[in-house]
């Protein structure tokens, strides 16, 4: 591994930095994957992307949801039953802001 672009002591340092323990085996087998991981990002950056618009999927994808139909609930009492702490006709719930 002559020509890698990250070497063994590399992956030491970063790795003693990180508080990771590493065999020397370890650290020449990450070595050789983080250098291969760096290489190809060398490729791609000899494309030419000046007319590739900057986009998050490779697809076209988008969620099928069905629409929300609104209604009540048949047994309104059921529901508040199950309530740890109901009141009256509410549930109430842990204050969360503060009054300032």
């Amino acid at each position: 591994m002559n020509n890698s672009l990250i070497n063994p002591e590399q992956v030491h340092k970063v790795a003693n930095l990180a508080r990771l323990e590493m065999t020397d085996g370890e650290e020449e087998q990450f070595a050789g994957q983080l250098s291969s991981i760096l290489e190809y990002f060398q490729q791609l950056s000899e494309l030419d992307t000046e007319n590739v618009p900057p986009t998050t999927r490779a697809i076209d994808v988008s969620n099928v949801t069905r629409p929300d139909n609104l209604k009540p609930y048949p047994d309104r009492e059921a529901i508040l039953k199950e309530a740890p702490d109901p009141d009256g006709d509410y549930f109430r719930v842990p204050k969360i802001l503060s009054e300032e």
